[in-house]
């Protein structure tokens, strides 16, 4: 495996490591994110996915380690948010020249949402639009098509416009023991090895003293059917 190279299979050139294709400083992805597009070139994802992203406002798209992004998924930034507690919304700031403003307070045109932080493991699905601002946690399955405007906390899968909690993808104490064992950070080759444990919800294999053999049964019930929801 080499999270460097730009391909991750070979004869497919629809999907990429993102971190091999963004240049913007204002984008940080982790290893082995993969995003997908079916519908034109990967390599455009600075381009066409991540939206109103303009330096003057110093906001960052941060995606973790291991996240699966489907085919149109778009990140909408500050200049996407035109003021609401002004008397118009129309952004007269970014017409400065026309109206005889201040270039310098040209961000005043927009509402100020900040960072999208995407955790580790996550998977947004086809079409999703991620607004400015939201912290979206570990493990979380973001459904297609939804717009996701609050934070959405890990392990959870959400869907819809505006996007809302569907269900937790497992039970608390799985999750604590997920968030505690952060498998994305251990080294590839320790990966490699547990990634019939990982696919089966063998945790107890990842780590022996995290659950009983009991509570892993639940966890193998828990996630035998999350996939047929999108």
């Amino acid at each position: 495996m080499d999270p460097k190279k730009l391909y991750p299979r070979s004869g497919d050139r629809e999907t990429v490591y993102l971190k091999q294709v963004v240049k913007d400083p204002g984008i940080l992805v982790g290893d082995y994110t993969i995003y997908n597009d079916f519908a034109g070139d990967p390599r455009q994802f600075e381009k066409n996915n991540v939206l109103y992203h303009y330096p003057v406002n110093q906001d960052r798209l941060v995606i973790g380690k291991f996240c699966s992004i489907a085919c149109g998924a778009k990140f909408l930034f500050t200049s996407a948010h035109h003021r609401r507690d002004s008397l118009s919304t129309y952004p007269f700031p970014i017409f400065y020249e026309e109206w005889g403003l201040d270039v310098r307070s040209v961000t005043d045109a927009w509402d100020k949402k900040g960072d999208i932080v995407i955790g580790n493991d996550v998977w947004i699905g086809y079409g999703a639009v991620i607004m400015a601002g939201t912290v979206i946690g570990y493990g979380a399955v973001i459904g297609a098509r939804a717009v996701v405007t609050k934070d959405v906390p890990p392990y959870t899968i959400v869907g819809g416009i505006p996007a809302k909690p569907i269900r937790r993808r497992f039970p608390d104490d799985i999750i604590e023991a997920l968030l505690e064992i952060r498998w994305w950070d251990w080294p590839e080759e320790k990966i490699r090895a547990h990634i019939p444990d990982i696919q089966s919800g063998q945790i107890c294999r990842l780590r022996p003293s995290a659950l009983s053999k009991k509570r892993e049964g639940s966890f193998e019930k828990a996630e035998s059917f999350p996939g047929q929801l999108f």
